[in-house]
């Protein structure tokens, strides 16, 4: 099946996104750039513009079909991260009592830091149940950036997000 490759760059850093002829299958953050030729395919040409305004704060949800590869377990636990809303943030044992499965805590921690997806699939709104952030694949800043970023109030609003110099 074919794959197509675009570094995308946002406030908290580049990210590499991968699609099919389907489906956005992976989005992450990257640190080099190595030489990839961007592909111009309309799913991803569509994820820029869908990132660009989430950062903007004029989209709270993205329309883009996605098709994340793991196992059947990390595939539902990624659909429960799915239904948290923009904004809002529960802890890890509140995510596994919503997945079905209020003891398999680091089993659904474990799928989060597996999420091939992010910000999509909004790993960054699982905290710890004691208030702090817990874990983030992509680093414990881009998470407390995206939190706050949610948390921001004028939604719609044209000014763009402070962000750290890269």
């Amino acid at each position: 099946m074919e794959k197509n490759i675009r570094i995308i760059r946002t406030p908290i850093g580049s990210m590499i996104a991968e699609c099919n002829v389907e489906a956005i299958t992976s989005l992450d953050f990257t640190d080099s750039e190595s030489k990839i030729e961007n592909s111009d395919h309309p799913l991803l040409l569509q994820l820029e513009k869908e990132l660009h305004e989430y950062f903007e704060r004029k989209r709270r949800s993205f329309t883009l079909p996605l098709a994340p590869k793991g196992t059947r377990f990390q595939e539902d636990v990624w659909k429960t991260l799915r239904s948290i809303p923009y904004a809002q943030s529960i802890s890890y044992a509140e995510e596994a009592k919503i997945f079905g499965n209020p003891k398999a805590i680091r089993a659904v921690a474990s799928a989060n830091g597996r999420n091939p997806i992010a910000i999509l699939i909004p790993c960054h709104r699982v905290i710890a149940s004691g208030g702090g952030l817990g874990g983030y694949s992509g680093g414990l800043w881009r998470k407390e950036f995206l939190l706050a970023l949610e948390k921001k109030e004028n939604y719609g609003s044209t000014s763009s997000p402070s962000s750290k110099n890269l």
